[in-house]
């Protein structure tokens, strides 16, 4: 899986520390309270009409007030929400590619309007207050059409778009006294501001991270060794928010990503913390805001892959890819690492990718997702050329676990 070759040639000489400006050029967003400023707000908020967050937008106000989706400081209102679908940009013109909304049904909203506040509630409890500036009709036509490149109720994005279809946006700069993601993962849970101070400890000048919804494999080793050799620091940051029913869960997902680090790679030179967004399965688009929650995050460089962020057959193999060479100069400020599909090849003893290898394909091992799953179900170990086998033994015990519940 050869890249592109797109990294400076000496990129420990490319960057200084803390060099990777925050997406829109302004500061990191913070919009979280602690101590007495937080309890004073939610006091506050207790006689406020309340909005509800599910999990997809809890995940996102926190992202949102820790500065993950900086520069935005809130859910978007009507002219960004617009902007967004049509455009790929906020209003003011900066790269965003996919529209980050709050919605909930009209019934809801007594007492919500434009030019006031509302409470934000989770699970129950008041976490937070929204000021409204917008509350908006969503067109939700022109969002799966723009966004998803689809309409087809088959796409889990567009599918969970119209679930909501009964339900107005309401937009508006947020202020949390509360988390609104649960610490699942407490030892490998970091804000940005937190992770762009560790990546300056270490001095990393270059770093590149690795999104991943999936387990990882041989052949993502190749891709992760690939990248290590031309930067500093690589960050294993998987998406641990909401993904579809038959993806791997995040708690197995993150025993294997351990296992790997720890059993393979330098522990110096090698990071593993979450990212705790929603998939939306957007590919290109999501590709693209991928890579801007990276930058924010702090990351010099970006791996994208095959089919990044993609589901089905909705978008073509390299699509992400080429939604990077679309950009304008200064849209974004963090470096995508190109790489193609690889594979374990038995000609050449080795992983390598159509760049590197010569044999044809029945040289080449492939298992389809479905067969994975009869191997796990069988009891037998994956293939040592697919996956380690710590990884295979983590994947067999959950998968007999979920058999037997």
């Amino acid at each position: 899986m050869a890249t592109e070759t797109n990294l400076p040639a000496s990129p420990s000489l490319s960057r200084v520390h803390g060099d990777v400006p925050v997406h829109g050029g302004g500061p990191l967003v913070s919009r979280l309270l602690e101590g007495a400023a937080a309890d004073d707000l939610l006091a506050s908020a207790r006689g406020l009409p309340r909005i509800a967050l599910d999990a997809r937008t809890a995940a996102d106000a926190e992202l949102i007030a820790t500065g993950g989706l900086s520069p935005l400081t809130g859910f978007m209102g009507r002219d960004d929400y617009r902007a967004s679908v049509h455009d790929r940009r906020l209003a003011s013109g900066t790269l965003f590619p996919i529209p980050v909304t709050l919605t909930a049904p009209r019934s809801e909203l007594a007492g919500v309007a434009e030019g006031k506040r509302a409470a934000l509630v989770h699970e129950g409890d008041i976490v937070g207050v929204i000021d409204v500036s917008s509350v908006f009709e969503v067109d939700r036509d022109a969002e799966a059409s723009e966004v998803y490149r689809t309409k087809d109720a088959a796409h889990p994005g567009v599918a969970w778009l119209f679930s909501h279809k009964d339900e107005v946006g309401v937009g508006g700069a947020i202020t949390l006294a509360r988390r609104t993601v649960p610490r699942a993962f407490p030892a490998h849970t970091r804000d940005p501001a937190e992770v762009r101070a560790l990546i300056r400890e270490r001095g990393w000048r270059t770093t590149v991270a690795f999104q991943t919804r999936n387990p990882i494999h041989r052949a993502h080793e190749y891709l992760l060794r690939c990248a290590l050799e031309t930067v500093d620091g690589l960050v294993v940051h998987p998406l641990v928010g909401e993904t579809k029913s038959d993806d791997v869960p995040a708690a197995v997902r993150v025993r294997c990503y351990e296992a790997i680090l720890d059993g393979y790679f330098p522990p110096s030179r090698t990071l593993l913390t979450v990212f705790p967004f929603a998939m939306r399965y957007a590919g290109p688009r999501e590709a693209l805001l991928h890579a801007i929650a990276r930058q924010n995050y702090g990351f010099s460089h970006f791996i994208v892959g095959r089919d990044h962020a993609g589901v089905g057959n909705y978008y073509g193999t390299y699509d992400a890819q080429l939604a990077f060479d679309e950009l304008s100069p200064g849209d974004l400020a963090i470096t995508p690492v190109k790489f193609e599909h690889s594979f374990y090849c038995k000609g050449c003893g080795q992983v390598a990718s159509p760049k590197t290898c010569p044999h044809e394909a029945g040289e080449r091992l492939t298992l389809s997702g479905t067969r994975v799953r009869e191997i796990l179900a069988s009891g037998e170990p994956l293939p040592a050329e697919y996956t380690r086998p710590e990884v295979s033994r983590i994947l067999i015990e959950a998968y007999r676990a979920k058999e037997s519940s």
